[in-house]
């Protein structure tokens, strides 16, 4: 491998972080892409935050050790569960100038941009909604313009998605009965975020039933946005980013089952390779 090959590296417990590198990649074409897949132990949603901190841990580490300097878990559960740990204990020992960014922070930086009433929704999975990651970042930046926010878990929306059941009436009855739960816990609500980086696939069925005046806001561009501003402010992480425009995928699973289901999330069939954790 060459020393001069530095990929932004994204992790995923599976197939959903690919629909924010496909949105990063359309903003950003030009670098170097490293995606690394945990589909042999995904899910991660239903997993401790021990667990989730350890497995996560180890992708970040492999893809360090693959050249990577900035590293996006792009993924809501390891967002939530491993982050703060990662950043905080382990990188200043791994080696301090290396980056690793999640994909919640970025979503609720956003809020105060769109709502209104200062009412929000979050739909996300279980794990993540337990984590109360959300509304915990949500406070963060609402101080001095109080935001309410209100979660609702929707257990069956991955399974729908991963079984290829996006548009079929079991789709529509799950997906209305989680978005009308959660807009019965509050009429002010008019923003909702999609806090499950499988949701996008499922955004056409969601406005079904969201009325039109509640805005929805999906990961994928917000997190490419944010990451171009990212490396705008930060040159020094922007320089160790290699630009020669590749992609490579990796899978922990077989390759065959990821390459049969990833082309739904990334828009486009890919060749993926075997790694070990």
């Amino acid at each position: 491998m060459s020393e001069n090959y530095k990929p932004i590296g994204v992790f995923d417990s599976g197939y959903g972080g690919l629909t924010v590198l496909r949105s990063v990649i359309d903003e950003l074409p030009q670098y170097d892409y490293l995606y690394l897949g945990d589909n042999a132990r995904t899910p991660y949603g239903t997993r401790s935050f021990e667990v989730v901190y350890e497995y996560t841990l180890q992708a970040v580490e492999k893809l360090f050790e693959m050249g990577c300097h900035l590293v996006i878990l792009a993924c809501n559960t390891a967002s939530a569960k491993a982050l703060r740990s990662i950043q905080q204990r382990d990188l200043p020992n791994i080696d301090p100038t290396r980056r690793v960014l999640g994909v919640i922070r970025p979503s609720v930086e956003r809020i105060p941009e769109v709502t209104r009433s200062g009412h929000v929704g979050v739909l996300g999975t279980t794990g993540t909604v337990k984590s109360e990651s959300y509304p915990m970042e949500i406070r963060k930046i609402s101080v001095g313009h109080p935001v309410r926010t209100y979660q609702e878990a929707c257990p069956m929306w991955v399974p729908i998605v991963e079984n290829n059941e996006i548009g079929t009436p079991g789709a529509d009855y799950f997906v209305e009965k989680n978005v009308k739960q959660l807009l019965e816990k509050d009429a002010k609500i008019d923003t909702v975020i999609l806090g499950c980086t499988h949701y996008p696939l499922l955004s056409e069925t969601i406005r079904k039933f969201l009325p039109k005046h509640i805005q929805l806001l999906e990961q994928g561009p917000i997190v490419a946005d944010r990451l171009a501003d990212y490396l705008t402010r930060h040159p020094e992480i922007e320089q160790k980013c290699s630009t020669g425009g590749s992609r490579r995928f990796l899978t922990t699973e077989s390759v065959e089952n990821f390459e049969t289901r990833a082309g739904m999330f990334f828009g486009e069939s890919l060749q993926a390779e075997h790694i070990h954790l």
